[in-house]
Parts: structure tokens; C-alpha cells; sequence
């Protein structure tokens, strides 16, 4: 990969921490944003009210800069409130054109909530901005410069048009309320999220120059690992679309792009898992999956890679980095009980002999370090 595209994955690692510190398990959702950016594809979010979806969505733009906008439809939305009113003006001269000033076709990155509960009329006419990114209404055909729409429900619909419409999101990601486990982490992340705004870590221009990368990828190496994992798939009954098998490659690519690499491998195949639409075949899809998936990893969306697959070895790079976190931070007072709790997640996961490099030199400087603690 060239410099540029990786001094802009290093801005974009910025703007994720920056956008996710503080939210508790949801830092999955900010790395699929970036992921669904950078392949220029659109992503559903699908969970119950109250889990921080719009929060994490608006603090994600918040960090990448740009052009946002967000709104939350209702079932008397009218297509005026996301793509603008007719100019009056214009309207006197017998031309019907849309001001689209501060809307929805001027936006760079979009939320729209509840998004199932819009009219036939905003639907068909977002299908428009979605796949072409372009707005057509009367006398007015713009192109629109967005790079990601993020829709939220609390379900997928039932309805077979709206369950259509839904097929248009390449990524589904399902989130719950944080578990009694971390209940702690999220009282304590969430007070601070409220005294903390947001900078802006990134540009538009980063997530296009990382776009511009995207064809560029060599997918031959992993092609015929993507078609053995659709046969797999298609074997335990979990179908996709001829339209969504072929998109994934734009968001394997993406991951290479992400990852430093001009070549896809195996490590890449993760965002299979997300292109599934529903949530009980996603889970179904992790463990029919999970041979090929084993050496999924990667050094940016941590996270979202080791939420996809739950294996031991997605789990690698966020283990080291805690590991030099608490190496090279200044050792307080629960330095011990996080050490200790880290070594044993590395032992859980790893055994003597399958221990990796990455993590061999850092366990034993961390037992060290609890040792004299």
C-alpha cells in the first residue's frame, strides 16, 4: 500500500477511538462505519431503543468531518423533510425543482432513523440516492456526494417490500443492551461521554483516497475461499442474493485497504458475516464459517473482527495493545487487577505451545510487572 493510504488508515484509527471511547460494546459499530465508508456501501442497524445507535453514528461523523445529516422518520414524514421543498420560485416559471440546501443529497454521511416507517415516496426516492447517489425529483437530477447512509430500527420488517428496501443495506449489524457484566463500564463511559465533545480526526478526503484503493485490490487469492464459503452457506440454508455475494468483494477489498494490504487473504473474509441480514444467520454463518474464518484479524477494526468471528485469533492485536497500554502506563492502583485479568484472557485463548509472537513477549514482561507490582 502506498504512504498516503496508510498515513489515512492511521487518521481513521483516530477518528475511531476518538468516536467510540466511552461506548461501551459499541465499538463495533464505529469500525463497520469506517469499513461501509471506505467501501462506499450503506449499513442497517437493527436493535431495541436505548442502545446508543444513534449516539455512535453521530459521534462517528462527528469525527470524520463532513457534511451530516439526520433524521428520524415517523409515518407522516413528508419527502420535503429529507430531500428539501419545491422552489416556489422556480415553481412561478413552471420548472418543479427542489431546494436541497442543508438536506439529505447534500450530505456526505446520513442517519436516518426508524427508517422503516417512511412513505412509498421517500422510500423509491432513496433508493435513488443509495445505489446511483443521485436525486431525481422533477426538474432536479443532482449527484450526490454520500459516502454512507446508516439506517436504525428497532426490527427488521416484515413487510416483503420494506424487507426489499432492506436488502439495499449490504451491512446488518444486530446490537443489545450492555450485559449486567459491564454495567460499571457503562455508567462510568457513559458520564464521560457526556462531558466530552468530539473532534474531527478525519476528512472526507481520507475515506476517498482509501475508496480509490478499494479496485485496486487484488481478490483473486481469496476468490475461491469466498465461493467455497458461499457453497458452506448455502449447504446450512443461510442464502444470499446473487447481488449481496457480489458486493461482498467491495467490502473484503476494503477490509485488505484498511489493513495495509493491495491483496486479499483469507484474514479478509470477515465482512461475510455482516452481509447475512438476519441475526439468527449471522450466528449460524459464524459457525458454519468458522474453519475458514479462523485466521481472521486485523490491526484496525479490532473489534467489529473479533464480534464477527469469535476466534482466538481476532482477539490477538487488541490483547497487545492493552498489553503495551498498561506496560507503558504509569502503574496506579488497579494496574494489578487489570494485568491479571488480561493474563488470564490471554491463557484462555492461548495455550503454551499456540501462544503467539505477538503476545509471548508482552505476557511474560506483563507477569513481571505483576510480580513486582
Amino acid at each position: 500500500m502506498s504512504t498516503p493510504a496508510n498515513q489515512a488508515a492511521a487518521s481513521l484509527r483516530d477518528a475511531i477511538r476518538e468516536a467510540a471511547d466511552g461506548l461501551i460494546n459499541r465499538e463495533h459499530l464505529a469500525e463497520l462505519m469506517i469499513l461501509a465508508a471506505v467501501a462506499q456501501e450503506h449499513l442497517l442497524v437493527i436493535g431495541p431503543p436505548g442502545t446508543a445507535k444513534s449516539a455512535v453514528v453521530r459521534r462517528v461523523a462527528q469525527s470524520l468531518g463532513g457534511r451530516y445529516f439526520e433524521y428520524l422518520l415517523g409515518r407522516f414524514t413528508e419527502p420535503s423533510e429529507l430531500f428539501g421543498a419545491v422552489n416556489l420560485g422556480k415553481l412561478r416559471e413552471g420548472l418543479v425543482e427542489t431546494d436541497v440546501s442543508g438536506m439529505l443529497p447534500e450530505a456526505d454521511i446520513a442517519f436516518l432513523d426508524e427508517v422503516f416507517l417512511g412513505s412509498t415516496a421517500i422510500l423509491n426516492t432513496l433508493l435513488g440516492v443509495l445505489n446511483e447517489r443521485q436525486f431525481r425529483r422533477g426538474h432536479t437530477n443532482i449527484a450526490c456526494p454520500l459516502r454512507l447512509c446508516v439506517a436504525a430500527s428497532n426490527a427488521l420488517p416484515d413487510d416483503d417490500s420494506l424487507s426489499a428496501f432492506a436488502d439495499r443495506f449490504l451491512l446488518h449489524v444486530f446490537v443489545d443492551a450492555v450485559p449486567d457484566a459491564r454495567l460499571e463500564d457503562l455508567l462510568a463511559g457513559g458520564w464521560a461521554v457526556g462531558q466530552r465533545k468530539v473532534g474531527v480526526r478525519a476528512d472526507m478526503a481520507t475515506l476517498d483516497a482509501l475508496h480509490a484503493a478499494v479496485p485496486n485490490v487484488n481478490m483473486g487469492a481469496v476468490r475461491a475461499d469466498l465461493a467455497h464459503a458461499i457453497r458452506q452457506l448455502r449447504k446450512a440454508q443461510i442464502n444470499l442474493s446473487d447481488r449481496r455475494i457480489v458486493k461482498a468483494q467491495q467490502l473484503i477489498a476494503a477490509a485488505a485497504v484498511l489493513a495495509g494490504r493491495n491483496v486479499a487473504t483469507r484474514a479478509d473474509l470477515w465482512p461475510l458475516v455482516y452481509v447475512v441480514p438476519s441475526a439468527a444467520g449471522q450466528q449460524s454463518a459464524r459457525e458454519t464459517l468458522r474453519e475458514l474464518l479462523a485466521e481472521a484479524r486485523h490491526p484496525l477494526l479490532q473489534a467489529v473482527v473479533e464480534t464477527a468471528v469469535q476466534q482466538p485469533l481476532a482477539r490477538i492485536a487488541r490483547l497487545a495493545e492493552t498489553a503495551d497500554r498498561l506496560l507503558g502506563a504509569a502503574r496506579g492502583e488497579g494496574f494489578r487487577g487489570e494485568a491479571e485479568a488480561l493474563l488470564r484472557e490471554i491463557d484462555a485463548n492461548f495455550g503454551k505451545d499456540s501462544l503467539p509472537p505477538e503476545l509471548s513477549a508482552r505476557r511474560a514482561q506483563l507477569v513481571v510487572a505483576v510480580q513486582s507490582a
